[in-house]
């Protein structure tokens, strides 16, 4: 081919990329980005301990990104800077800055720095470091908001009708209830048709969704642990069989600042974490789940072997007076035709069940989401202490209109409509109390209900 060919054909390649490129979504261009536009979402609170914690954020572009942070209530001067981090492409614009050689139970006031400026927000970002109460004082009280189906309208992608999210205003509610933890209990973004099948668009969800302007401030105010169940990992009621579920833990460890994910060997989303003396177990619902419709014999599994051997170890070991196990699917409800392990995954439900029971292990508490409504269910193993579970759903996904009668909930405590439930930790360190409350909306009370650490002991033999 002649040299002039070979370069018409050249720019003729090059103005059908530039031509296919602006049909893509808009490019935002660093080089004419001012700094104070750069922040995408965040900053978030994620895991903290008593003398480090993580902060996670991202940008628009790549960015050189630092934290200038002091204690709360002390002079500006006193304040200290991260090292510089750099966010950039190859982790979709987001950071997760450690600050370590923190001092326990401190409260303290950061400001983001972006390229050298310090950006000005609406509201004022906060993190805690967790009280060295252990052998000195009784355990601090705290409060852990838990929610699910966190549904952003986008209405090129969404089905057509009326939108299915809806009520962002109970963002600004519960940050005004200023909880310590929010947890996070799966479909906290949901991939549409046109995202399951490509991880860029995967990962265009996650950013969506996470720079929603009402949620910003929360982020900022409470330190956020999460586990994902269908709608955030890939399709609806996705499985084992997944075939992008590598790119979906990666996209999950990208925008959550979890302790861990896994165990080595064993990837997923499980984790535990403790905060005060209680115990928080977060569980993978997804990663090696059974088909909902494979044979209901004896490898039929929600968590796969080794997770559920790994929980099992993990609530024998521990001391904490209340356990949380936290599952995106509900665990006790065997009265469902939905999702559930009790009524799709027995082998599971009975294995853990009889485990706690003859390893004695107390204070066990559930939490999950996904049913789109909020119900308190209580159980009563034969011999045994009482099981809780609660469900807490949706946060701005849609209600569900139809529930099955459950005789395992307690009266008075169905919610069908956008809410949240926030667990309070109190008491002295004999005599721990969990007081449960739902919050609708408008950020009213719904109901209240009170469990004492020592109604959750096995009884003596």
């Amino acid at each position: 081919m002649p040299m002039h060919c070979k370069r018409a054909l050249l720019l003729g390649l090059l103005l059908w990329a530039i031509a296919a490129a602006a049909q893509e979504a808009p490019v935002r261009l660093p080089e004419t980005l001012p700094v104070a536009e750069l922040l995408r979402a965040g900053p978030m609170n994620g895991h903290a301990t008593q003398r480090e914690v993580v902060i996670w954020l991202q940008t628009w572009a790549p960015a050189q990104v630092q934290l200038l942070y002091r204690e709360e209530g002390m002079p500006e001067d006193s304040a200290r800077i991260t090292p510089p981090y750099f966010a950039g492409p190859e982790t979709d614009y987001t950071v997760h800055i450690s600050i370590p050689y923190l001092e326990p139970g401190r409260r303290y006031v950061y400001d983001v720095v972006l390229n050298d400026t310090i950006l000005t927000l609406p509201y004022q970002p906060r993190f805690q470091t967790q009280p060295l109460w252990q052998w000195r004082t009784d355990p601090p009280t705290f409060t852990v908001a838990a929610t699910s189906c966190f549904y952003v309208n986008d209405p090129p992608y969404d089905r057509p009708g009326r939108p299915y999210g809806g009520d962002f205003q109970i963002l600004t509610h519960l940050a005004r209830l200023q909880p310590d933890v929010m947890l996070w209990l799966g479909d906290n973004t949901y991939l549409r048709e046109a995202d399951f099948g490509s991880p860029t668009m995967m990962s265009y969800r996650y950013a969506h969704t996470r720079s929603h302007p009402l949620l910003q401030e929360l982020l900022a105010t409470a330190h956020h642990y999460a586990i994902w169940d269908d709608h955030d990992y890939g399709p609806n009621n996705a499985d084992r069989s997944y075939v992008l579920k590598g790119a979906a833990l990666r996209l999950f460890q990208q925008y959550w600042a979890n302790p861990s994910y896994g165990l080595p060997g064993t990837p997923g989303v499980f984790t535990q974490f403790t905060w005060g003396d209680v115990d928080f177990f977060l569980l993978d619902d997804r990663f090696y789940r059974s088909p909902n419709d494979a044979p209901d014999d004896s490898t039929k599994t929600m968590w796969g072997e080794a997770q559920l051997t790994w929980l099992i170890d993990a609530l024998t070991y521990s001391r904490a007076p209340f356990k949380i196990v936290a599952n995106g699917n509900q665990i006790l409800n065997r009265y469902t035709r939905f999702e559930s392990v009790a009524a799709r995954f027995p082998r599971d439900y009975e294995r853990l069940l009889q485990e706690i029971v003859r390893r004695r292990i107390s204070g066990v508490v559930f939490l999950s989401g996904d049913r789109h409504h909020t119900e308190l269910m209580r159980y009563q193993p034969e011999g045994f202490y009482p099981l809780y579970e609660i469900t807490t759903s949706p946060l701005t996904a849609g209600p569900s209109n139809i529930e099955e009668n459950n005789p395992l909930r307690i009266e008075g405590t169905l919610l069908r409509e956008r809410n949240v439930v926030l667990l309070t930790f109190s008491g002295p360190r004999t005599d721990r109390v969990l007081t449960i409350t739902a919050y609708d909306a408008q950020g009213q009370e719904r109901w209240r209900y009170t469990i004492r650490a020592r109604e959750l002991r096995p009884p003596e033999p």
